[in-house]
C-alpha cells in the first residue's frame, strides 16, 4: 500500500494497492492507477511521483485519500497530511509517512484497465523508528503482515 504524491494544476495524492519492484539494476518501481483518476492525467503529465509508505497510524488518513476525489476535495487538509519538499522531484512528500521514495518517471504501459507508470527510484528515506511489520497492506481489506486490521 502506497500513497502516491504526484504535482501537477494542483498536488495530490492517490492510495494505492497496485506497486511493485520492476528491476534492481536500475532501481525501477510501477504503480497500476486507472485511467478514470485523477492522478492518472496528474501522472501522464508527470515527469516525476513520490511513494509514500503509510504506517498503522496512517490507516484513516490513508482511506481518505483513496475514497475522496482530489478534483473536488484537497486530500492533504482532509488527511491531514503534511507536505515536504523532496531532494530531486518537485513532487512532494508526505511528512508523517516512515518512508518516502521520490521516481522519475521513466515509462508508461498500458495494461488492460490500469496504466502502469514506471520509475527509477533516484532518493528515498526513512524514518528511524520505522517497522516494516506496522506496514498497511491490502488485499480486499486493510492489513499489517499477519494481522486483518478491519
Amino acid at each position: 500500500m502506497v500513497l502516491c504524491t504526484v504535482s501537477g494544476e494542483k498536488d495530490n495524492i492517490i492510495t494505492l494497492a497496485m506497486c511493485h519492484m520492476f528491476s534492481f539494476r536500475p532501481p525501477l518501481v510501477g504503480i497500476g492507477v486507472n485511467p478514470k483518476r485523477y492522478s492518472h492525467e496528474l501522472l501522464k503529465a508527470s515527469k516525476d511521483f513520490a511513494l509514500n509508505i503509510p504506517d498503522r497510524n496512517l490507516l484513516k488518513a490513508t482511506e481518505i485519500c483513496g475514497l475522496k476525489s482530489g478534483r473536488r476535495v484537497d486530500k492533504f487538509q482532509a488527511a491531514g497530511l503534511t507536505k515536504e519538499k523532496a531532494e530531486k522531484i518537485s513532487a512532494p512528500l508526505l511528512a508523517e509517512c516512515p518512508v518516502n521514495i521520490e521516481c522519475v518517471k521513466v515509462n508508461e504501459v498500458d495494461a488492460g484497465d490500469h496504466t502502469w507508470f514506471i520509475g527509477e527510484i533516484v532518493a528515498a528515506r526513512k524514518n528511524e523508528h520505522y517497522d516494516p511489520k506496522d506496514s498497511i497492506l491490502y488485499w480486499g481489506k486493510y492489513r499489517v503482515i499477519g494481522e486483518l486490521l478491519g
